[in-house]
Protein backbone atom coordinates (compact mmCIF):
# COMPACT_ATOMS: atom_id res chain seq x y z
CA UNK A 1 0.00 0.00 0.00
CA UNK A 2 1.08 3.59 -0.51
CA UNK A 3 1.68 6.26 2.10
CA UNK A 4 -1.01 7.00 4.67
CA UNK A 5 -3.23 9.87 3.53
CA UNK A 6 -6.19 11.66 5.08
CA UNK A 7 -9.68 11.18 3.67
CA UNK A 8 -9.63 14.69 2.16
CA UNK A 9 -6.26 14.05 0.52
CA UNK A 10 -7.78 10.96 -1.08
CA UNK A 11 -10.76 12.97 -2.30
CA UNK A 12 -8.37 15.32 -4.06
CA UNK A 13 -6.39 12.43 -5.55
CA UNK A 14 -9.59 10.73 -6.74
CA UNK A 15 -10.38 13.93 -8.66
CA UNK A 16 -6.83 14.56 -9.91
CA UNK A 17 -6.91 15.75 -13.55
CA UNK A 18 -4.10 13.36 -14.51
CA UNK A 19 -5.77 10.31 -13.05
CA UNK A 20 -6.72 7.79 -15.77
CA UNK A 21 -10.37 7.54 -16.75
CA UNK A 22 -12.38 4.42 -17.55
CA UNK A 23 -11.51 4.79 -21.23
CA UNK A 24 -7.80 4.61 -20.36
CA UNK A 25 -8.35 1.49 -18.27
CA UNK A 26 -10.38 -0.21 -21.00
CA UNK A 27 -7.73 0.61 -23.62
CA UNK A 28 -5.01 -0.90 -21.44
CA UNK A 29 -6.90 -4.08 -20.49
CA UNK A 30 -9.04 -4.71 -23.57
CA UNK A 31 -7.18 -3.72 -26.77
CA UNK A 32 -9.88 -5.49 -28.81
CA UNK A 33 -12.74 -3.57 -27.15
CA UNK A 34 -15.81 -3.02 -29.33
CA UNK A 35 -18.22 -0.35 -28.10
CA UNK A 36 -21.97 -0.89 -28.32
CA UNK A 37 -24.41 2.00 -28.23
CA UNK A 38 -27.89 3.02 -27.17
CA UNK A 39 -30.66 1.94 -24.83
CA UNK A 40 -33.02 0.99 -27.71
CA UNK A 41 -35.53 3.42 -26.28
CA UNK A 42 -34.35 7.03 -26.20
CA UNK A 43 -30.67 7.79 -26.87
CA UNK A 44 -27.03 6.81 -26.46
CA UNK A 45 -25.70 8.28 -23.22
CA UNK A 46 -21.97 9.04 -23.56
CA UNK A 47 -21.53 9.16 -19.78
CA UNK A 48 -21.59 5.35 -19.87
CA UNK A 49 -19.40 3.33 -22.19
CA UNK A 50 -20.47 -0.25 -22.86
CA UNK A 51 -19.12 -2.99 -25.05
CA UNK A 52 -17.27 -6.26 -25.50
CA UNK A 53 -13.66 -7.27 -25.02
CA UNK A 54 -11.44 -10.19 -24.05
CA UNK A 55 -8.88 -10.58 -21.31
CA UNK A 56 -6.67 -13.67 -21.09
CA UNK A 57 -8.87 -15.15 -23.81
CA UNK A 58 -12.06 -14.65 -21.77
CA UNK A 59 -14.86 -12.66 -23.46
CA UNK A 60 -16.37 -10.03 -21.16
CA UNK A 61 -18.98 -7.30 -21.20
CA UNK A 62 -17.58 -4.00 -19.94
CA UNK A 63 -19.75 -1.22 -18.52
CA UNK A 64 -17.98 1.99 -17.48
CA UNK A 65 -18.77 5.52 -16.38
CA UNK A 66 -16.56 7.93 -18.30
CA UNK A 67 -15.77 11.52 -17.28
CA UNK A 68 -13.43 12.53 -20.09
CA UNK A 69 -10.22 14.55 -19.75
CA UNK A 70 -10.24 17.64 -21.95
CA UNK A 71 -12.99 20.23 -21.68
CA UNK A 72 -14.60 18.98 -24.89
CA UNK A 73 -14.46 15.38 -23.69
CA UNK A 74 -15.96 16.28 -20.32
CA UNK A 75 -18.87 18.05 -22.00
CA UNK A 76 -19.34 15.13 -24.41
CA UNK A 77 -19.45 12.65 -21.51
CA UNK A 78 -21.51 14.99 -19.29
CA UNK A 79 -18.70 14.92 -16.69
CA UNK A 80 -19.45 11.25 -16.04
CA UNK A 81 -23.00 11.88 -14.81
CA UNK A 82 -25.33 9.40 -16.53
CA UNK A 83 -28.89 10.03 -17.65
CA UNK A 84 -31.50 7.27 -17.28
CA UNK A 85 -30.81 6.13 -20.84
CA UNK A 86 -27.24 5.44 -19.75
CA UNK A 87 -28.38 3.10 -17.02
CA UNK A 88 -30.85 1.48 -19.41
CA UNK A 89 -28.04 0.95 -21.92
CA UNK A 90 -25.96 -0.60 -19.16
CA UNK A 91 -28.64 -3.06 -18.09
CA UNK A 92 -29.41 -3.94 -21.73
CA UNK A 93 -25.79 -4.97 -22.22
CA UNK A 94 -25.71 -6.79 -18.89
CA UNK A 95 -28.74 -8.87 -19.90
CA UNK A 96 -26.98 -9.63 -23.16
CA UNK A 97 -23.95 -10.77 -21.16
CA UNK A 98 -26.17 -13.07 -19.11
CA UNK A 99 -27.67 -14.58 -22.27
CA UNK A 100 -24.26 -15.39 -23.75
CA UNK A 101 -22.65 -16.36 -20.42
CA UNK A 102 -20.12 -13.52 -20.42
CA UNK A 103 -18.84 -12.16 -17.09
CA UNK A 104 -19.36 -8.44 -16.53
CA UNK A 105 -16.84 -5.81 -15.51
CA UNK A 106 -18.46 -2.65 -14.18
CA UNK A 107 -16.23 0.41 -13.70
CA UNK A 108 -17.51 3.16 -11.42
CA UNK A 109 -16.29 6.74 -11.83
CA UNK A 110 -18.97 9.37 -11.31
CA UNK A 111 -19.84 12.21 -8.93
CA UNK A 112 -23.44 11.00 -9.22
CA UNK A 113 -26.35 10.53 -11.60
CA UNK A 114 -27.31 13.63 -13.59
CA UNK A 115 -29.99 15.57 -11.63
CA UNK A 116 -31.42 17.59 -14.55
CA UNK A 117 -35.12 18.06 -15.24
CA UNK A 118 -35.00 15.98 -18.43
CA UNK A 119 -33.33 13.10 -16.61
CA UNK A 120 -35.98 13.19 -13.90
CA UNK A 121 -38.77 13.34 -16.48
CA UNK A 122 -37.37 10.25 -18.20
CA UNK A 123 -37.28 8.27 -14.96
CA UNK A 124 -33.86 8.64 -13.39
CA UNK A 125 -34.84 7.12 -10.04
CA UNK A 126 -36.76 4.30 -11.70
CA UNK A 127 -33.81 3.44 -13.95
CA UNK A 128 -31.44 3.26 -10.98
CA UNK A 129 -33.85 1.14 -8.94
CA UNK A 130 -34.47 -1.23 -11.85
CA UNK A 131 -30.73 -1.72 -12.31
CA UNK A 132 -30.27 -2.58 -8.64
CA UNK A 133 -33.07 -5.12 -8.75
CA UNK A 134 -31.97 -6.66 -12.05
CA UNK A 135 -28.27 -6.92 -11.23
CA UNK A 136 -29.05 -8.86 -8.07
CA UNK A 137 -30.52 -11.63 -10.19
CA UNK A 138 -28.19 -11.75 -13.20
CA UNK A 139 -26.90 -15.28 -13.71
CA UNK A 140 -23.37 -14.33 -14.66
CA UNK A 141 -20.38 -13.12 -12.59
CA UNK A 142 -20.23 -9.36 -11.97
CA UNK A 143 -16.96 -7.71 -10.98
CA UNK A 144 -17.12 -4.07 -9.88
CA UNK A 145 -14.23 -1.61 -9.73
CA UNK A 146 -14.39 1.83 -8.11
CA UNK A 147 -11.79 3.57 -10.25
CA UNK A 148 -11.77 7.09 -8.79
CA UNK A 149 -15.03 8.62 -7.59
CA UNK A 150 -18.18 6.73 -6.70
CA UNK A 151 -21.06 9.03 -5.85
CA UNK A 152 -24.50 8.02 -4.55
CA UNK A 153 -27.03 6.04 -6.59
CA UNK A 154 -25.27 7.15 -9.74
CA UNK A 155 -22.45 4.79 -8.80
CA UNK A 156 -24.49 2.08 -7.13
CA UNK A 157 -26.71 1.70 -10.22
CA UNK A 158 -23.88 -0.25 -11.86
CA UNK A 159 -22.24 -1.28 -8.58
CA UNK A 160 -23.94 -4.53 -7.54
CA UNK A 161 -21.37 -7.29 -7.90
CA UNK A 162 -19.93 -10.56 -6.69
CA UNK A 163 -16.46 -9.07 -6.23
CA UNK A 164 -16.20 -5.34 -5.50
CA UNK A 165 -12.76 -3.75 -5.81
CA UNK A 166 -11.52 -0.24 -5.21
CA UNK A 167 -8.29 1.61 -5.89
CA UNK A 168 -6.62 2.75 -2.68
CA UNK A 169 -7.01 6.47 -3.46
CA UNK A 170 -10.58 6.21 -4.76
CA UNK A 171 -13.65 7.32 -2.81
CA UNK A 172 -17.14 5.81 -2.58
CA UNK A 173 -19.93 7.54 -0.68
CA UNK A 174 -23.59 8.54 -0.48
CA UNK A 175 -22.78 12.02 -1.82
CA UNK A 176 -19.86 14.40 -2.22
CA UNK A 177 -18.07 15.78 0.86
CA UNK A 178 -19.20 19.25 -0.27
CA UNK A 179 -22.81 18.12 -0.30
CA UNK A 180 -22.43 16.43 3.07
CA UNK A 181 -20.87 19.56 4.57
CA UNK A 182 -23.67 21.70 3.15
CA UNK A 183 -26.22 19.55 4.97
CA UNK A 184 -24.40 18.95 8.28
CA UNK A 185 -22.49 22.21 8.68
CA UNK A 186 -24.50 24.47 6.33
CA UNK A 187 -21.11 25.28 4.83
CA UNK A 188 -19.64 23.51 1.78
CA UNK A 189 -16.18 24.87 2.56
CA UNK A 190 -15.98 22.41 5.45
CA UNK A 191 -15.82 19.51 2.99
CA UNK A 192 -12.44 18.45 4.38
CA UNK A 193 -14.01 17.94 7.82
CA UNK A 194 -16.96 16.12 6.29
CA UNK A 195 -14.68 13.74 4.39
CA UNK A 196 -13.15 12.53 7.66
CA UNK A 197 -16.61 11.56 8.96
CA UNK A 198 -18.04 9.92 5.87
CA UNK A 199 -16.09 6.63 5.85
CA UNK A 200 -15.50 7.03 2.11
CA UNK A 201 -11.99 5.64 1.77
CA UNK A 202 -11.10 2.16 0.56
CA UNK A 203 -9.80 1.20 4.01
CA UNK A 204 -13.04 2.29 5.70
CA UNK A 205 -15.22 0.48 3.19
CA UNK A 206 -13.15 -2.70 3.33
CA UNK A 207 -13.51 -2.77 7.11
CA UNK A 208 -17.27 -2.23 6.83
CA UNK A 209 -17.64 -5.01 4.27
CA UNK A 210 -18.83 -2.76 1.43
CA UNK A 211 -15.87 -3.69 -0.80
CA UNK A 212 -13.79 -6.85 -0.98
CA UNK A 213 -10.40 -5.83 -2.36
CA UNK A 214 -8.19 -2.74 -2.28
CA UNK A 215 -6.03 -2.26 -5.38
CA UNK A 216 -2.59 -0.83 -4.63
CA UNK A 217 -1.60 2.30 -6.56
CA UNK A 218 2.05 2.59 -5.45
CA UNK A 219 2.80 6.31 -6.07
CA UNK A 220 -0.72 7.00 -7.33
CA UNK A 221 -2.59 6.44 -10.59
CA UNK A 222 -1.89 10.04 -11.58
CA UNK A 223 1.86 9.34 -11.43
CA UNK A 224 2.22 5.67 -12.37
CA UNK A 225 -1.04 4.39 -13.90
CA UNK A 226 0.56 1.23 -15.32
CA UNK A 227 1.40 -0.11 -11.86
CA UNK A 228 -2.18 0.21 -10.64
CA UNK A 229 -3.70 -1.12 -13.87
CA UNK A 230 -1.50 -4.23 -13.76
CA UNK A 231 -2.34 -4.73 -10.08
CA UNK A 232 -6.03 -4.60 -10.96
CA UNK A 233 -5.54 -7.02 -13.88
CA UNK A 234 -4.11 -9.60 -11.47
CA UNK A 235 -7.06 -9.24 -9.10
CA UNK A 236 -9.52 -9.33 -11.99
CA UNK A 237 -8.01 -12.58 -13.28
CA UNK A 238 -8.19 -14.14 -9.81
CA UNK A 239 -11.83 -13.13 -9.40
CA UNK A 240 -12.79 -14.44 -12.84
CA UNK A 241 -11.18 -17.80 -12.11
CA UNK A 242 -12.94 -18.11 -8.75
CA UNK A 243 -16.38 -16.96 -9.88
CA UNK A 244 -16.38 -19.02 -13.07
CA UNK A 245 -16.29 -22.20 -10.98
CA UNK A 246 -19.63 -21.42 -9.28
CA UNK A 247 -23.00 -22.68 -10.44
CA UNK A 248 -25.67 -20.06 -11.17
CA UNK A 249 -27.53 -21.00 -7.98
CA UNK A 250 -24.41 -20.71 -5.83
CA UNK A 251 -23.42 -17.42 -7.49
CA UNK A 252 -26.80 -15.84 -6.77
CA UNK A 253 -26.91 -17.20 -3.21
CA UNK A 254 -23.50 -15.74 -2.38
CA UNK A 255 -24.41 -12.42 -3.98
CA UNK A 256 -27.59 -12.22 -1.89
CA UNK A 257 -25.71 -13.07 1.30
CA UNK A 258 -23.03 -10.50 0.50
CA UNK A 259 -25.49 -7.60 0.34
CA UNK A 260 -27.72 -8.94 3.10
CA UNK A 261 -24.80 -8.73 5.52
CA UNK A 262 -24.07 -5.05 4.92
CA UNK A 263 -25.04 -2.64 7.66
CA UNK A 264 -25.42 -5.26 10.41
CA UNK A 265 -23.90 -4.13 13.72
CA UNK A 266 -23.47 -5.53 17.19
CA UNK A 267 -22.98 -3.57 20.41
CA UNK A 268 -19.85 -4.23 22.43
CA UNK A 269 -18.54 -3.15 25.80
CA UNK A 270 -19.84 -0.77 28.43
CA UNK A 271 -19.79 2.18 26.05
CA UNK A 272 -21.98 0.26 23.57
CA UNK A 273 -19.56 0.87 20.74
CA UNK A 274 -20.72 -0.60 17.46
CA UNK A 275 -18.69 -2.81 15.20
CA UNK A 276 -19.63 -4.32 11.84
CA UNK A 277 -20.33 -8.04 11.83
CA UNK A 278 -20.67 -10.61 9.10
CA UNK A 279 -22.27 -13.26 11.27
CA UNK A 280 -25.04 -14.85 9.24
CA UNK A 281 -26.87 -15.86 12.42
CA UNK A 282 -27.57 -12.20 13.13
CA UNK A 283 -29.18 -11.41 9.77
Amino acid sequence: MGEIRSAWEKVKLARHPKRPTSADLIKALFPDFIELHGDRNYADDHAIIGGLGTINGIPMTIIAEEKGKSTDEKIHHNFGMPHPEGYRKAIRLMKQAEKFKRPILSIIDTPGAYPGIGAEERGQAQAIAYNLKTMMGLKTPIIVLVLSEGGSGGALAIGVGDAVMMFENAIYAILSPEGYASIIYKDATKADQAAELMKLTAEDLKRLGVIDTIITEHEGLHIDPDFGIQAFKKELSKALKKLSQLSDAKLLALRYQKYRKMGVFIEQGENHETEPTHDQNRL
